[in-house]
């Protein structure tokens, strides 16, 4: 992996965890979420009539990533509903990177060298010691397995669009189409309000569409750096947003146990480095 690949992964990484902090710190995570989907809407709005379209191969991937994308949110519903998600989403993140490793050797043969697969490992047992120390270990078993089931979705959306980017020929068209494709959550969640008669904080709406503009960023970046690096590096660097994170609550919000955190985070940190000499 390229040293400008690994540092505009990270920059991806830390977008990343920005907007999942101002998820997790809201009383209404379900608002926070259409907001999110709402900025994405917008942007893929706009974009679509100021860059080019994705070439023609890259649609089937495009419309399967859609589909994916729309399980992944109504999974994280599923999880605010069962579980604490800050303390079973990382197990998902911490997954996803060996899946897409797997799926990307297995679907189209991209394998990567020793070095990285140790990296890859480090990132991955990292993050998932950060589930632990969070009380993934305690948590409902429904909570655990939609976390699951989320990592298993990360992987096939992250191969899917890694895919689909390569062959789009325009990497912001077949963001914008992506992005543009996220209203039908927004129209979900805010008829499900309506139809419920609550009430409709304008300012967490708002919050959560900033959330959106990170996030569109990140995703963003990362599909990019998917063209010039291997699918399963790239996956283990942006999911370092978990252990990024986790540092903001550590020295900002203080939360504890700090060691640990900290050597999950060495960890961590031990693996892109291996990621980023494995080239």
């Amino acid at each position: 992996m390229s040293l400008f690949a690994l540092s505009i992964v990270l920059v991806a990484a830390f977008l990343h965890a920005l907007w999942n902090a101002l998820v997790k710190g809201s009383s209404d995570k379900g608002l926070m979420l259409a907001g999110v989907a709402a900025a994405h809407t917008v942007f893929g709005l706009v974009a679509v009539f100021l860059v080019a379209p994705p070439d023609p191969a890259s649609w089937p991937y495009l419309i399967a990533s859609v589909i994916i994308h729309w399980g992944y949110y109504a999974l994280l519903f599923q999880a605010y509903r069962f579980g604490d998600l800050s303390q079973v989403y990382p197990i998902s993140r911490g997954m996803a990177p060996a899946l897409v490793s797997l799926c990307a050797f297995l679907v189209i043969g991209e394998t990567m060298p020793p070095a990285g697969i140790a990296g890859l490992v480090a990132v991955s047992f990292g993050i998932c010691m950060l589930a632990l120390l969070r009380g993934a270990a305690n948590a409902d078993r429904r909570a655990v397995m939609v976390a699951m089931v989320l990592g298993c979705t990360i992987a096939i959306y992250s191969v899917v669009d890694g895919i689909g980017i390569r062959l789009a020929g325009s990497t912001l068209g077949y963001i914008a189409w992506l992005s543009f494709s996220e209203f039908p959550i927004t129209m979900w969640v805010l008829y499900g309000r309506r139809k419920r008669n609550e009430h409709f904080p304008v300012k967490r709406f708002a919050k959560g569409m900033v959330g959106g503009l990170f996030s569109i960023f990140a995703y963003g970046i990362a599909l990019y750096a998917a063209t010039i690096a291997p699918l399963g590096a790239v996956s283990a660097v942006r999911e370092s947003s978990v252990i990024i994170a986790a540092l903001i609550g550590l020295v900002v919000f203080r939360e504890r146990p700090w060691l640990g955190r900290l050597i999950a985070a060495a960890i961590v940190a031990s693996g892109v480095i291996l990621l980023a000499v494995s080239e």
